[in-house]
């Protein structure tokens, strides 16, 4: 409510000199009109005069009433260069007040702990016509880490953002541009985290790169401290599969309220135990096959499984497959089939045999997809459609890429990736081909429950 708006909704206070006053100024009004009609009436037209002006003063007093009930409520003008911004739907790109373009930016900078210096960074941010969405502190003793979501003009670029805050009073500011998902309140998005990893074991290291942001998440072997340990820009945090997770963040140090979250979440996933994966089947039919196959979810459970398939492959399927010495096939299943460096589909008969095998290995902003499809099943569409699930797989995570290290003789897996439809780059390296798809986003719709989970690097 405004100072105005306040002062005119208090009682106005009664004083018996206005009283005096109106009774003036009516018997002053009543000795006018009286003498005004004397001589009105004493004169040749009198009667006539009299009537046109009662005529006059009635259109007069209708004219006042109908304009008073037409403006009386009229919305007031909006005060000229707020900047006031204006949300859309999907919370993307909109427009403020005036017409300008805006942008979603996430930034932190550090104040000093005393009372007055957030303020400070806020009226400056409002002088900039910088609507602040969402605010998060992180304390540190002496100082406290401010980290905001904003909607700004589009042509306050992140240097200048950051000097407006410097300029009152923050320091070490950190900005990045934003997008639609991060509108997510914070605690409904750290539930969501928290339920997806109770589903499946192999949320853990995609969930904490979603709740720390950019970073890059390893699974290494040995032993780790149970408590974990936070050294500025690494985190290491005992891993309930054994050995450590290291989150780096080489942009950005870690809080000690990042910390803590972070070693909640690995501490619920240890509580719940090992094995959680999704147990759905999905019906694949081939065209014009008459055999019934299915595709899930696999883990480290069907490691012997995988193994009887290895054996009923050729050596040349192996060598396309593994680009190094058969016998090794076996050995790398271990690190294909455990949840902690992707995810990997597989095919199996009516007769309850895997005969094929697609893993989805995550790689930073990119992930790889690897396919192995038994000599007997080959050429019938199983491993273009393994192919296919993998991709969305990888799109739902929020990766940039998915890439196939293959040889330029594996016609196969070529033709695989140019029927993803997606834009296709080929790069020859150390003697591979390796095919790069672009993926195209996420659509702003899509079920929250499809939101990535993020892109740890396989170790």
């Amino acid at each position: 409510m405004t100072e105005h708006s306040v002062r005119n909704s208090s009682p106005a206070k009664h004083h018996w000199r206005r009283d005096l006053v109106e009774l003036a100024a009516l018997f002053t009004a009543v000795t006018v009109a009286d003498t005004v009609a004397k001589t009105v009436v004493n004169a040749p037209d009198g009667p006539v005069t009299l009537g046109v002006c009662a005529v006059a003063l009635a259109a007069t007093a209708g004219f006042h009433t109908w304009w008073a009930r037409r403006h009386t409520h009229a919305p007031p003008a909006p005060p000229p260069d707020t900047g006031a911004t204006t949300g859309t739907a999907d919370g993307g790109e909109s427009r403020t007040s005036d017409g300008g373009e805006t942008s979603l930016w996430r930034m932190r900078t550090t104040v000093r702990e005393e009372p007055g210096s957030l303020a400070r960074v806020c009226a400056a941010l409002a002088r900039a016509r910088v609507d602040i969405l969402t605010l998060q502190t992180h304390p540190l003793g002496d100082a406290t880490v401010d980290e905001f979501l904003l909607r700004a003009p589009a042509a306050l670029d992140a240097r200048e953002l950051a000097r407006t805050v410097d300029g009152a009073g923050g320091r070490d500011t950190w900005t990045e541009r934003a997008d639609a998902h991060d509108l997510v309140d914070t605690p409904a998005r750290v539930l969501g985290l928290a339920t997806r990893t109770a589903l499946d074991t192999a949320e853990l290291p995609l969930a904490l790169r979603q709740l720390l942001g950019r970073c890059t998440i390893r699974s290494v072997p040995g032993d780790a401290p149970s408590d974990g340990i936070m050294e500025d820009h690494v985190l290491r945090l005992p891993d309930p599969a054994g050995g450590e997770i290291v989150v780096e963040r080489p942009q950005l140090p870690f809080t000690p309220t990042e910390f803590a979250r972070a070693r909640a979440l690995v501490e619920l996933d240890a509580r719940l135990g090992r094995q959680r994966m999704p147990r759905g089947r999905d019906e694949l039919r081939l065209p014009g096959g008459d055999r019934k196959l299915t595709v899930r979810r696999a883990d480290a459970g069907d490691l012997e499984a995988a193994r009887a398939m290895h054996a009923r492959c050729s050596r040349r399927t192996l060598s396309l497959r593994y680009h190094g010495p058969v016998r090794d096939a076996d050995r790398y299943l271990d690190h294909l089939l455990s949840p902690r460096f992707g995810r990997t589909l597989a095919v199996e008969s009516d007769a309850g045999e895997l005969v094929a095998l697609g893993h989805l290995l995550w790689d930073g902003d990119e992930s790889e997809a690897a396919l192995l499809v038994e000599d007997a099943w080959q050429r019938r569409g199983i491993g273009s459609e393994l192919l296919r699930r993998l991709t969305a797989m990888a799109r739902e995570a929020r990766c940039e890429n998915v890439y196939a290290v293959t040889q330029a003789s594996n016609t196969g897996m070529v033709a695989a990736m140019r029927g993803l439809g997606l834009p296709l780059d080929y790069q020859v390296e150390e003697g591979t081909l390796v095919v790069t798809a672009t993926l195209a986003p996420v659509p702003e719709d899509a079920p929250s429950a499809a939101h990535a989970e993020a892109t740890p690097r396989r170790s």
